[in-house]
């Protein structure tokens, strides 16, 4: 539901990070089960998009309250498109966590995106944010003190560790370079990433498991040869439905069995098409356990937004 008077606007919005928030979201879908439960994830692989918006993992819908417009703010941008430089310090924000209330301001709001540099053009203007990376500046704020307040750290070797499994390389010069951030940006919004998979590590009781990989294509005129590979592939999947000391099935009742039943294979010889069945299987347990956790996250995460309040500037589309 909304409400209008006199340009101020009241309801619900759904906000959505950009950068590594789709790296962490990856991650945790990805996480290996090995290990303490706020251990980092040792396996990723994904690309992720250029932006800096970092720390929620599929967040869901703002269930706080939420102001868009409203007298207590300083900006006022109407009809405008830059900033001066001078601007970069009003505050187009505010959000209120447990009784404390804090600014964001139009430099936060760009920061959160890219480097200051990356958006100022010729006349010495910068880019007018959007109210989405506003809004999304106050909840990712909000979630890092929620880390904070839970005692996340995450140590530098940790903080390399996860740059290098989320981008595929610990050089914060490199990854600042690539993403339009400075350095210090790159460090902070890496930091603030890990330590947001630590939180979900330490507040969800289910486990997203890991990922399959799909079994290797063949060649285009091997794609019937059944080789050990595959039924080695095959094998490593089964989990406790297969007998390993006696080479065979160690459970009739599994949705393994269920798939290959009527499949000719052992785990020395296999075909493509054998590989691809149990791949299948692999995934659609993963699609399941991977969907749990995530719902269970964004209902602890919206529940953790439902207690705060939100204002912000009318800015950009």
């Amino acid at each position: 539901r909304l409400k209008h008077n006199k340009g101020v606007a009241t309801g619900r919005s759904r906000a959505s990070g950009r950068m590594i928030e789709q790296g962490v979201s990856r991650m945790a879908n990805k996480q290996s089960d090995e290990g303490a439960r706020t251990s980092l994830p040792r396996q990723l692989g994904m690309p992720v998009v250029a932006a800096a918006v970092v720390v929620a993992l599929i967040v869901g819908v703002l269930l706080g309250h939420f102001v868009l417009g409203g007298s207590a703010l300083s900006a006022s941008f109407s009809g405008k498109t830059t900033v001066a430089e001078g601007d970069l310090d009003q505050v187009i924000a505010t959000y209120t966590y447990k009784g404390k209330t804090e600014n964001v301001t139009v430099r936060d709001a760009i920061e959160s995106q890219s480097s200051l540099d990356a958006v100022k053009d010729d006349d010495g203007n910068y880019t007018l944010p959007n109210a989405d990376s506003a809004l999304a500046v106050a909840r990712n704020k909000i979630l890092a003190q929620v880390a904070a307040d839970e005692g996340i750290t995450v140590s530098d070797d940790e903080l390399g560790t996860y740059a290098e499994q989320i981008l595929g390389s610990s050089d914060i010069s490199s990854i600042a370079s690539q993403y339009g951030l400075t350095e210090d940006q790159a460090k902070q919004t890496i930091r603030q990433s890990a330590a947001m998979y630590k939180l979900k590590q330490q507040v969800c009781s289910t486990d997203a498991g890991t990922m399959p990989d799909a079994p290797a294509a063949p060649a285009e005129d091997n794609q019937d040869a059944a080789t050990a590979e595959y039924g080695a592939y095959i094998v490593g999947l089964l989990g406790d439905e297969w007998d390993s000391s006696s080479n065979t099935w160690a459970r009739t009742d599994g949705p393994y069995y269920e798939a290959l039943k009527d499949e000719t294979w052992t785990p020395d010889s296999a075909t493509y098409a054998q590989a691809q069945i149990a791949y299948s299987v692999a995934y659609q347990q993963y699609a399941q356990t991977a969907s749990s956790s995530s719902n269970e996250w964004t209902n602890y995460v919206n529940g953790i937004l439902s207690a705060a309040t939100i204002q912000i500037a009318t800015l950009g589309a």
